[in-house]
């Protein structure tokens, strides 16, 4: 799925940030809170929440959540609020690690059917030879030895080269063609490298300090330094494939991890072992630009590690690409849960 690479990537890991790597252990503490104690619940839009969780409820298969799903399919825009309350219980699940909030977002670029002068940096298909193997070509043969010429395994061809490495990170994204169409893009397979960190390489070589690097400034110094730029690029082996996505509207989000399309800003990717894909979350993040809000947990990442992390759908285009690019905030995230599986798990001596 498109998530399942781009967590890894994702911009808090070009800036190097820490990643939790933990799983859900034993030392997970589990706590049933009341709704009063959830910061700015009655101020939410309840139903569109509701809407959200829709659009990907009759995919769960567990009785408890397909019982829901069928009650939530009755509910009108103004009951949507009581419907959370009779229907679930919220749950904080801390596993000793502070909460983080990141984003990431649907990247467009400037692309053409056929390659031009100004079009000429290519979005591939995954090679056959590609797939019979977990272990590839690095990133620097694969663009550099001709492997890929000539074998019609372009989708399209962009104008930034740059903004191309950045969409692979991203993991999906639109390209926008000259007579206005656009194609989308989806995740469609790896060559098995390890992600290297390009802002921490900057780092090292002494160009930055950590808490200077991001998105931009890496785009920017790039840009710059034409020729130590493509080096740094080089750096990272990892490198996405793509498919075209034709199934899904202009107007909808990419497909997350449930094989559904994300909504902005109410969908987040989070780590489904402590997290049920397709749950309801109230997402309590401070920052820059503080929410209060019920999402939907839809999507995962392979960095999107820990009861408290969470990766926020923020849209599509530069602008939610500025937005994902600084988010790296606090907070606290209390999983909406089914009443009986609530407190099936709070522990046994209580």
């Amino acid at each position: 799925m498109i998530a399942a690479l781009r967590g890894a990537l994702g911009a808090a890991a070009i800036a190097g940030a820490a990643m939790t790597a933990s799983g859900a252990h034993s030392e997970t503490v589990s706590s049933i809170l009341d709704f009063a104690q959830l910061d700015g619940w009655p101020e939410d839009d309840h139903a569109q929440a509701l809407k959200v969780f829709l659009g990907t409820c009759k995919d769960l298969k567990d009785p408890d959540w397909a019982a829901l799903c069928k009650a939530a399919q009755s509910q009108t825009p103004e009951g949507a609020k009581k419907f959370f309350e009779l229907f679930f219980r919220p749950v904080l699940i801390e596993d000793g690690n502070p909460a983080l909030f990141t984003g990431y977002f649907e990247p467009e670029l400037n692309g053409s059917r056929f390659a031009t002068g100004r079009f000429r940096y290519p979005v591939y298909k995954m090679p056959p030879e590609a797939r019979r193997t977990d272990l590839w070509l690095p990133r620097r043969d694969i663009l550099s030895s001709g492997v890929m010429d000539a074998r019609g395994l372009e989708i399209a061809w962009v104008d930034d080269p740059v903004e191309l490495f950045f969409l692979q990170i991203q993991g999906s994204g639109r390209i926008r063609l000259p007579d206005g169409s656009t194609i989308r893009v989806g995740y469609g397979g790896a060559n098995g490298h390890p992600y290297k960190s390009i802002g921490k390489e900057l780092v090292r070589r002494g160009v930055y300090n950590a808490h200077q690097v991001s998105a931009q400034v890496i785009k920017s110094w790039v840009r710059r330094n034409p020729a130590d730029g493509k080096e740094l690029l080089f750096h990272n082996p990892s490198y996405v494939f793509f498919r075209e996505v034709r199934k899904v509207a202009a107007s909808k989000g990419p497909l997350g991890a449930m094989n559904r399309s994300v909504t902005p800003m109410r969908t987040i990717a989070a780590d489904p072992a402590y997290t049920p894909l397709g749950a309801p979350v109230w997402v309590e993040k401070d920052g820059v630009l503080p929410l209060r809000r019920l999402m939907v947990a839809q999507d995962t990442g392979s960095a999107i590690k820990g009861a408290q992390r969470a990766d926020i759908f923020v849209g599509t285009g530069d602008e939610a690409g500025e937005t994902a690019g600084t988010m790296k905030d606090p907070g606290r995230m209390v999983v909406l849960l089914p009443i009986q599986r609530a407190y099936a798990m709070l522990p046994e001596d209580l």
